[in-house]
């Protein structure tokens, strides 16, 4: 069985993550998704809301960890051959490639693999979703139904 895991913040989860997400699905037998967790970002979701989140965006369920520290150190422990990663632009393939080269030399078991957004997904990142929300915007269009209803809750 061919395992991967998809790190992430998704804070929120957005229609990127979930094309990525599928994407993956489709590849590898089993793709865990693993949220980061940062002891200094104060997140609008917590842990355990963004797995609920996350697990009723899709129609199988998924497993979904929390880590923190490194990120080959999680998929290890996931036991996973792959690091899942989106692709919205140029300015994406020069941070992943050197983020996969240097999980390449610290975990050379752990390949990356890079997915590209489809194009409705491409200007799509939480931290703007996010900031959109703040100022009342609505983002029904960038995040799922379930997604957008909890974002409206929390700025309510």
């Amino acid at each position: 069985m061919k395992r991967a895991f998809y790190p992430g913040s998704f804070d929120p989860v957005t229609n990127g993550h979930i094309d990525i997400l599928n994407q993956a699905r489709a590849v590898f037998d089993e793709v865990v998704v693993g949220i980061g967790i940062h002891p200094g970002k104060q997140p609008m979701f917590d842990f355990d809301e963004r797995a609920a989140l996350i697990s009723a965006c899709l129609d199988v369920p998924v497993q979904v960890v929390a880590f923190d520290g490194l990120v080959v150190d999680a998929a290890t422990r996931a036991g996973a051959v792959a690091l899942v990663r989106g692709l919205r632009d140029g300015s994406d393939l020069d941070y992943e490639m050197q983020m996969a080269g240097m999980n390449a030399a610290m975990r050379p078991g752990i390949v990356t693999v890079f997915f590209p957004a489809s194009p409705p997904t491409r200007p799509i990142t939480a931290t703007l979703v996010r900031q959109i929300a703040r100022m009342g915007g609505d983002v029904a269009s960038f995040v799922p139904a379930n997604v957008a209803q909890a974002i409206r809750s929390k700025v309510a």
